[in-house]
Formats: C-alpha cells, structure tokens, sequence
C-alpha cells in the first residue's frame, strides 16, 4: 500500500510540474485569465493590469473597482472590496484615467459614498473573462454581471427580496452631471474627470436604460443625498435609484453606452446592443475574442503555457483603443482630443509608442494589418489636429518617456507592406517631428539642434535621459532613411537620415565598451556608473540601453571590438549580480526593484529598453545562446497567474514580446523586413493571415530539455539563417523545427546567416 502511495506521489507531482499537455485550442478565450498582472502595487509590478471587460480594441473598456476614485491601481487582486463596476479608458496606473464613471448595486441603506457601499468579495465567486465578468457582492447579497460591446454593456443584477435595492450611478468628481428621467427609465450624465491630455470642453457622455420602473429617486451631490431631485451639476454627482424586488434572484437589467461626442451619439451607440438578450451578447463576445484570438493558434504545450499564450495574446489585442465612433447615417467620425471638434475619420488612443514600437506594432503588422491600417488612417488625423504625431497618447498629447518612436511605427507598416492611407502626410510628420522640439518634452524631438548639430543630446543641457534620447533618435532615424527609400524621396534627403541613423557611435565609450552620456564640448561625462539607472538613460542604466541599436548590431559588435567580445558583453548581462544605483531617484522605482528579485543578473525583462537583447547573439553567430535565453526567459518570467508578468505590461508590448517568442521570432529592428530566430515553445502553432495564407510552425520534439534548434527547414528546405524575412512568411510559409536538447554549435554561423545590419548593407 505504502508503494501504491509513493507511486500515486510520485505520479502527482511529475504531472503537475511538467503540466497537461494540450495538443489543440478550439476556443481560445476559454484559456485567457484577464486576472494575469493584476497582484500589483505602486512599489512592485507584477503587470499593473486590471481584468479589462472589452471588446478587442473597444472604445470602452470595464472593470470592477476595488481602488478608491482616482486611483490608478483601480482593481488589484489582493483586494477584499469592490467599491464599484467602472467604465474606464486608462491604459496604465501611471497614466491614470479619463471618461470614467462607476454603477454600483446596493441593499439595506440608501449608500452613495465609495467606502459605505464597499462589498466583501471573493475570487471563488467570481467570473473574470474577456467578454463576460460576474462577482457576488456578500454585504449585498447581489450577483452582478457585464457583457460589453465596443461602446456599450448590459448590467444583469441579481438582488435578494427587499424592499431596500438600489443601483448607484456615480459620475465622479472634477465635474460631472446626472439626469434622471424616470418616465423612460434612463439616466443620462456625463464625466470629466480625466488625467490630462484632454481639450477643455472633454466629456464623456452617458446614457443608462433600466428594464423597469424607478421606484424612488435621489440625486447626491458632494456628501448631500436628496430625493425628489432628478437632475444637478457639481464637482461631484450622481444618482441613487431606489427598487422593491419581491423574490430571491430578481434581475434588473441595464444597458448602458457613452460617447465622447453627445448624448445624442451616446443613444446611438447603444444600439449595439439594441434588443439583443443578455446571454445573446454574452455569446457575440465569446464569439468575437475566439474570432480574434483564433488567429494564432497553438498546441502541444502545457495548460499553463497555453494558458499564458493567450493570456498574453488577449493583452495584445486592447489597445490602441478605438477613440472613434458611428454617426447616424454610419460615417466615422471621432471627438478629436487634440483640438476637441467633432470631425470625419478614425482616431486611436492609449498607446506609448517608447513602449509598443518594439513588436506591438509589428505584431499588428504581421497578424492583423488590418487594423494597423485604419490605425495610421487615425495617425494622420492627429497630425492634422495636433500638428505633431503622439509619442504617447491618453486620450490626446501626454508628456511622458522619450525618443520619436512613431517614426518606427509609420514606417513599419509601411515597409511590411499597408497601404490604403495617407503616407505622405505621414512622411512630412516624420520630418517634421524629426526635426523639431515639440510643445511638450515628449512630443517631437527634445534637444533636436543639439542633436541636429553634434549628432547626440548633451548630458550638460538640461534635458533629462540625454543618452537614451540620442539612441533612439539614432534608430528613429533609420526609421525615417528605410520610408524615404521606400517612397523614392531625394537621394540627399535618404543619405542624410542614414548618416544620423550612425549617430549612436558617438556615445560608445571604448574604455568601458559601453553606451555613455557625452558633455557639449565632446568628453564623456563623469563620474560614470554603468549601474546608475536614469540621468543619461530612461528607467534603466547603461547595461540596459548599449544594446539600443536595433538596427545596426554589426556596428555595435564593431565598435566592441568583434562578434567574441561582443558575445561575451552579452554574457555579462546575466553574469553581474543585480546591483543597480538609484541616486537619479532618490528611492528604489519598481523597475529597478524588479530587475534585483528576477535573479537573471542586469537583464531586467520587465521594462522594455532590454527585452530585445536576447536575440542579439543571432548576430554574434552564437545563436544556441538565443535559443537557451529566450526558453529561460519564458519559463520564468511569464505565468498565468495573478503575478503572472515580471514588470508593467505597458499596453501589450510585453505580452507580444511572449507571443512572438513562443512562435519562434522576434522583429529586433522594426522597419526592416526581418524577424531573428528565437527558439519556438509549442510543437504546433499556424499563423491566420487575413489574406488566407498561412504560416505553420511545427517542432514536434519540442520538450523542457529541447530548447535547442538542430535543424530547421523552411517550405521544405534546409534553412541555415537566423532570421525570416517577412515577405517569405505573408505568402504563407512552413516551418519544420528539429529540436534537441543541446546547441547545435555548426548551424546558423556563417556570414550569410547573420540578420540585418545597417553596416552590412550593400556586403
């Protein structure tokens, strides 16, 4: 008996460490917890998500709310009270929020205020999916449940038998409105409670359609509650309507939308919803994400693989919102949050372009280049209304990060192949930001004629992370030099950006064969601590930002003094223990903490300066290093968990750094036409293009210990290069990995193999 025991044990444990394997996904949505990320605090990230009730892209997002109003951690998983069921916009805790507001069932009192309406709450009694969300309120014995639409939801509420149910409205502080108009059961109002980046006459306007009679009303007003009143503006309103349910479970049913246009266009927008049943609903949003998801399918993995997949794939497909709606005869229009006019056209927001050029955008390109293509439609209207291209946009120009990045992001889409909108216009924004301090820090170019000058921003002018400003203007720039090739610009015009696209030569500093900020009259400056995060460098130090040359690292592997040195700095990353230096701060910022507990040296996974320099080795022909990396880094920095992410998320870029690594390539430098192998993670995965081409990717002796690539065939043939070029993968392609479980040290090193250089160019 006792060896039965033992073997069952034994049996258990190896099954749970090594995980059910699942050979195919039917419905992808059923493996998504939107709950991933969400075990996050102002000090320690483990995501800083919040489980987004969405469409893919949707205007409006939903969420419950355990935070307090204002705050930007508005739902975290350690939480035992949910204050609220809120329409949110935010795209980060840093960011904050805008267009918000919060429904709220009650019981017994008439309870308005967040704190007294507050309900314990347990994770066992609740549903947390993309499309449909439930929680039992315990100190209200009432079950609430949302499906939403792109613009608009449907409330189900289950109350006990009383005489006491109530539904609060809360339009929240910094000014808002309520109006109650109790002979069509509606409620409509509107928000202004934002964080910036907003025009003055911002609204977020709504409108709420009950399925049955009020049987009281009050409006409050600040702390003052009144009844008999129906409508009042404030700094801080809102509605309490008061029913009698006669049985257990009764439901009352809301349908709810907004507009950033009107009340008008807030009705409209209700329309998505129209008659359709709750459970109607529900099923066309299981029914869309599967749609969406189902274009990357995997299998042979285990369920916990899986389930981070597509956990992180979900993550990929939420922003940039939709910041566009339908007008009455079905046109696009948009409330431009630029310069607040209603105008013609699609519009996108709550993006960092620092954060989601690296492969967010890529991957759109790539998997679902039809809605990159109405994205860069929305580009080129904010230009038109702000002068200027976004570098990060919540809802319209925010100041916050660095670099020009939206050149990568135009002239990728570009390059791999979108066409249908204005390009020019986007190319004369390229120049146009290229070349210009914008009216915020982080709009245009901060430092431009210095940078225009000496070719690098000076650590000695008062502009704040000069050096990664240099780095990733230099890469910007060759952003700019492949579009102005690709639309035949002047040859003069072509050469100049591929001569700044060098530019970030000028701050190697060959004595410590690093990246270094670099004073006006040409020293390096000092004193110099490669472990000092900030000053010359963005949320990072030195070790994180030398490898920001994504599109020279042949000049960068020269500069090191050969592909051997070049290698063994790559070493170094994850050989140095994790000290770091946070004087610029004055405190541990929790990107720094998140490096220190990651136990993987200097590379901190968990902000994107570094996440790319994994791949690097491909270009050192060292390529197993790529491969055993990638593997580690998969395995433990990513779960599909509550602390399932090892930093911010930051709008999908970290998600899509996963889904692209578990298919076996990443886009090092976007607007090049290539991907550099990586090691795949699944036996099986296709890629649905929309044109109806396919790429399959099959190893199937992939295993934990088969991290390795010993062979590899791309539409049957041996295939020695340690990149994929995009144009061969959109006409559909089939890729055979043979995987073992130690290096092949003979494959993908010859110089033929090594992905794209700028210095290589024309060799």
């Amino acid at each position: 008996m006792k060896r039965i025991i033992l073997l069952f044990s034994m049996y258990f444990v190896t099954s749970t460490l090594c995980g059910q394997e699942v050979k195919t996904v039917s419905n992808p949505v059923d493996y998504v917890s939107t709950l991933v990320g969400t075990l996050s605090k102002h000090s320690l990230s483990t995501g800083n998500t919040y489980p987004a009730i969405a469409r893919p892209w949707g205007m409006n997002f939903w969420s419950p709310q355990t935070g307090k109003m204002g705050d930007g951690w508005m739902y975290t998983y350690d939480a035992d009270k949910i204050r609220g069921f809120k329409q949110t916009h935010q795209p980060s805790p840093w960011m904050n929020d805008y267009g918000q507001f919060a429904i709220m069932p009650v019981t017994g009192a008439a309870r308005f205020k967040e704190d007294d309406r507050a309900s314990w709450f347990s994770h066992k009694a609740e549903v947390a999916t993309p499309y449909y969300y439930s929680v039992y309120l315990a100190d209200h014995d009432v079950t609430t449940e949302i499906v939403p639409t792109e613009r608009a939801a449907r409330f189900r509420m289950s109350f006990p038998k009383t005489d006491s149910a109530y539904v609060v409205i809360d339009a929240f502080d910094k000014g808002s409105y309520i109006k109650v108009i109790p002979n069509e059961n509606k409620i409509i109002g509107y928000s202004t409670k934002n964080s910036g980046g907003v025009p003055e006459n911002f609204k977020n306007y709504f409108v709420m359609e009950f399925d049955r009679d009020f049987d009281g009303v009050a409006v409050f007003n600040g702390e003052t509650l009144r009844s008999g009143i129906l409508e009042s503006t404030g700094e801080h309103v809102g509605a309490l309507i008061h029913f009698k349910t006669s049985k257990a479970g009764e439901q009352i049913n809301i349908k709810v939308a907004s507009s950033f246009i009107s009340h008008e266009q807030a009705t409209l927008n209700l329309k998505e919803i129209g008659n359709k049943s709750f459970e109607t609903l529900k099923q066309e949003g299981k029914d869309v994400w599967n749609e969406a998801l189902s274009r990357v399918e995997v299998g042979g993995g285990s369920i916990d693989q899986v389930r981070t997949f597509y956990s992180n794939l979900y993550r990929t497909l939420l922003f940039p919102r939709m910041f566009f709606e339908y007008d009455a005869n079905g046109t696009v229009v948009h409330y431009s949050p630029y310069n607040g006019k209603v105008l013609p056209g699609y519009m996108f927001t709550d993006t960092g372009f620092w954060d989601t050029f690296r492969c967010l955008f890529p991957f759109l390109n790539l998997v679902y280049p039809e809605m990159n293509t109405k994205m860069q439609e929305g580009l080129v209207n904010a230009y038109k209304e702000s002068g200027w291209l976004p570098e990060w946009a919540s809802p319209g120009l925010r100041n916050v990060m660095v670099g020009n990045n939206s050149a990568s992001v135009v002239a990728d889409a570009y390059i791999k192949g979108l066409r249908g909108y204005d390009i020019e216009t986007l190319y004369e924004a390229l120049l146009h930001g290229a070349n210009h301090a914008g009216p915020l820090t982080a709009v245009g170019r901060a430092g431009a004629d210095f940078y225009n000058k000496l070719g690098y921003v000076p650590y000695d002018v008062n502009i704040n992370e000069n050096a990664a400003r240099t780095l990733e203007y230099a890469y910007d720039d060759f952003a700019i030099y492949q579009l102005a090739k690709k639309l035949n610009k002047p040859k003069k015009e072509i050469e100049l950006y591929k001569k700044r696209s060098l530019n970030y030569k000028k701050l190697f500093d060959p004595e410590t064969g690093l990246m270094r900020g670099k004073n006006q009259d040409g020293n390096f400056q000092k004193p110099f601590n490669p472990f000092k995060w900030g000053d010359a460098f963005t949320e990072g130090n030195s070790w994180h930002y030398t490898w920001s040359v994504f599109h020279d690292i042949q000049g960068l592997i020269d500069l090191m003094g050969g592909k051997e040195a070049f290698a063994n700095k790559l070493d170094s990353v994850f050989t140095l223990p994790p000290i770091y230096d946070d004087s610029y701060y004055g405190q541990v910022i929790h990107e720094i903490r998140e490096m220190q507990i990651a136990n993987m040296g200097q590379y901190a996974h968990g902000n994107q300066p570094i996440q790319h320099m994994i791949y690097l080795y491909n270009y050192a022909n060292e390529p197993w290093k790529t491969q055993y990396w990638v593997r580690e880094t998969m395995n433990r920095m990513y779960l599909p968990t509550p602390d399932g992410y090892c930093g911010d998320e930051d709008n999908g870029q970290t998600s899509a750094w996963y889904v692209f690594s578990a298919l076996g390539f990443y886009p090092v430098a976007p607007a090049t036409d290539q991907y550099v192998i990586g090691a795949p993670l699944f036996k099986h995965a296709k890629i649905k293009l929309p044109t109806g081409k396919e790429i399959s990717l099959d190893a199937p002796n992939n295993s934990l210990d088969n991290r390795f690539i010993d062979k590899l065939l791309l539409n049957g043939k041996a295939y020695t290069k340690n990149f994929f070029s995009h144009e061969e993968l959109v006409k559909g392609a089939t890729i055979q990995f043979e995987m073992g479980s130690q290096p092949n040290k003979t494959r993908g090193v010859g110089n033929e193999d090594v992905p794209y250089s700028l210095s290589r160019e024309g060799k």
